[in-house]
C-alpha cells in the first residue's frame, strides 16, 4: 500500500501502515484530506495484512488544523432541512473508527476543530508537551459537526466536553492528558520512536483478537445493558476459541513458564513477547 492517497502519504510495515498527512500550506480538514481518507479506507478494506495505522503530520506545527473556514463562510445560506445521514466528514471518521485496524494518532503539534475531532475518532493518541487541542466551532455560530459532539462526551464526559466546546479554549498537553483526550505524553524527541514501538507492539497480535476486542468494546459502549456486552463478549470468545491461534499461543505461554509463580512475578513481560511471532 505504499504510495499517496491524495494528501495522505502511505509507508507500509509489515502490518502496519504510518500515514503522513501532508496537505500545504497549513493542513486544513478540507476536501483533499477527505477524498484521500476515503481512498485509503478503501484500500485498508482489500487489506486483511494490516493491522494498526499510524497518523502522523509533515507540518512542524499543525497535526490538522481545523476546516476550512474560507469556504464555510462563503457558502450561500439555505433553507433548513432536516438531516438524513452523517455529513460526509462525520461518517468518514465513524468507518475509520469503527474499523477492525488500531488506529494511532502521533500528535507533535496543534489539531483543532475537525482535526481534534479526526482525533477523537481514533482508537490511541499519544501527544507531546507541544500538543494543542480545542473545538473553536460554538464562537463561529456553529458547532463541533465532524462528531465532536457525538464522539468528545463519550471520551471524556458530558460536563467535560460542554466546558471545551461551549468556551472553544486551548487544552494543553497536561490537560488533555488529565482528562483523556490524549492517552499518553512523551517528549517530542520521543514521540516518533515511542509511537511506533506501541503500535509495532499491537501489530504482532492475533488480528481476530485485535477485532473482536475492538467490536466487543463498541457494543459495551453503545448500550447500557450490560447483559448485551456479556454476550457480545461471550459470543466472541467463543469464535476465538474456535481458532488455531490461541492454541498456538497458549502453548508457548505455558512453554515459557507461564502458570508458574515465578514467571508470572518476575517475567510477565517476556512471556508476552515468547506468545507474538
Amino acid at each position: 500500500m505504499d504510495g499517496n492517497f491524495g494528501v495522505l502519504r502511505v509507508a507500509t510495515e509489515g502490518a502496519l501502515l504510518v500515514v503522513t498527512i501532508d496537505n500545504p500550506p497549513t493542513n486544513l480538514v478540507g476536501g483533499p484530506f477527505i477524498v484521500g481518507l476515503i481512498a485509503l479506507l478503501d484500500a485498508m478494506d482489500h487489506n486483511p495484512v494490516v493491522k494498526v495505522v499510524v497518523f502522523r503530520s509533515a507540518d512542524p506545527d499543525f497535526f490538522l488544523m481545523h476546516g476550512d473556514v474560507e469556504q464555510l463562510v462563503s457558502a450561500p445560506q439555505r433553507a433548513y432541512e432536516p438531516a438524513t445521514a452523517p455529513n460526509v466528514a462525520a461518517a468518514t471518521f465513524e468507518r475509520l473508527r469503527q474499523n477492525a485496524v488500531v488506529s494511532i494518532g502521533m500528535i507533535d503539534g496543534q489539531a483543532r476543530g475537525g482535526g481534534a475531532e479526526f482525533l477523537t475518532a481514533l482508537d490511541m493518541r499519544v501527544g507531546s508537551p507541544r500538543t494543542v487541542l480545542g473545538q473553536p466551532e460554538v464562537p463561529m455560530g456553529i458547532l463541533p459537526g465532524a462528531g465532536g459532539t457525538s464522539r468528545l462526551p463519550r471520551l471524556l464526559g458530558r460536563s467535560r466536553a460542554l466546558d471545551i466546546m461551549l468556551t472553544g479554549r486551548d487544552i494543553s498537553a497536561d490537560e488533555a492528558l488529565a482528562i483523556g483526550w490524549i492517552d499518553r505524553l512523551v517528549p517530542s524527541a520521543d514521540i516518533e520512536s515511542d509511537t511506533m514501538a506501541l503500535a509495532r507492539h499491537i501489530a504482532r497480535m492475533p488480528a481476530a483478537s485485535i477485532a473482536a476486542v475492538k467490536r466487543v468494546v463498541d457494543v459495551s459502549l453503545r448500550h447500557g445493558d450490560l447483559d448485551v456486552a456479556l454476550t457480545a463478549e461471550t459470543d466472541a470468545l467463543g469464535q476465538l476459541m474456535g481458532l488455531a491461534t490461541r492454541q498456538v499461543n497458549m502453548r508457548r505461554f505455558l512453554d515459557a513458564g507461564g502458570q508458574t509463580r515465578e514467571a508470572e512475578l518476575t517475567r510477565n513481560a517476556s512471556l508476552i513477547e515468547a506468545m507474538l511471532d
